[in-house]
């Protein structure tokens, strides 16, 4: 494990070792900030706000005293989308989709040779596969969490006044009880760590490929796996640490 562990640290340094130029390193930083924003965007939008409106409706039935007004379902609803179900669920589902995206891209790759050829014509081939990605995995994961925030409220505000749960009033009144802006800071801090852990992690799982066909679905696989432990465990340390 060790061992594993400062493979992947001298892997980190590697990428900004003999680094390409900044209009490469823009370019290619934009396509993958499509692949992994805008194809990402309708997985992450039916997941929170489905979210937001399972949250409401379970909040409400376990809201069985009439001494509690019904407008305290939209404050919990919206501590718990902000706080942890928006950046911490989209960022497990990326982790699904990009991270096995990302280390199977690297692994075929890998295993096809190609990497071997931009090193032989003298391109860091870690600065010009890898740094991208994390890059655009930094500027894009945040964005996608705000916009989990979003639909992960107007999802509880559809469940709730559609099943007649609460009124639109009380729903909107209950998002607004003391707000506290630090929670959404706190949300993208964790986002940009995340980001970076799920990003970096599959890289590195699927640039240290070797065998066939079968060791690229194995490197997606374990790059999924080890990236989601990491965004709980560090999800744990940063509530400790951050609220």
């Amino acid at each position: 494990m060790l061992q594993n562990f400062g493979k992947y640290l001298l892997f980190m340094k590697s990428l900004v070792f003999r680094g390409e130029s900044f209009k490469i390193l823009f370019k290619r930083t934009i396509d993958e900030a499509i692949l992994i924003g805008i194809n990402s965007i309708f997985i992450v939008a039916l997941v929170s706000t489905f979210i937001g409106a399972v949250s409401t409706v379970q909040v409400s039935y376990n809201m069985v005293n009439a001494l509690i007004p019904r407008s305290t379902i939209g404050f919990i609803v919206r501590e718990m989308v902000i706080l942890e179900l928006a950046p911490t669920i989209t960022s497990i589902v990326l982790a699904g989709k990009v991270g096995s995206s990302i280390a199977g891209g690297l692994g075929t790759m890998q295993i096809t040779e190609q990497v071997d050829a931009l090193e032989v014509m003298g391109i860091n081939s870690t600065s010009y596969l890898v740094l991208p990605k994390i890059i655009a995995a930094l500027f894009v994961f945040p964005m996608l969490v705000i916009i989990a925030m979003f639909l992960g409220l107007l999802g509880g505000y559809l469940a709730g006044t559609v099943t007649g749960q609460l009124t639109a009033q009380e729903y909107i009144s209950g998002i607004r009880i003391d707000f506290i802006p630090y929670n959404v800071v706190f949300a993208l801090i964790k986002s940009f760590i995340f980001a970076f852990l799920i990003s970096s992690i599959s890289s590195f799982r699927g640039y240290f490929t070797s065998g066939g066909a079968l060791e690229v679905g194995a490197a997606s696989t374990s790059a999924v796996t080890h990236s989601v432990i990491a965004v709980l465990i560090a999800d744990f340390i940063s509530a400790q640490l951050l609220l």
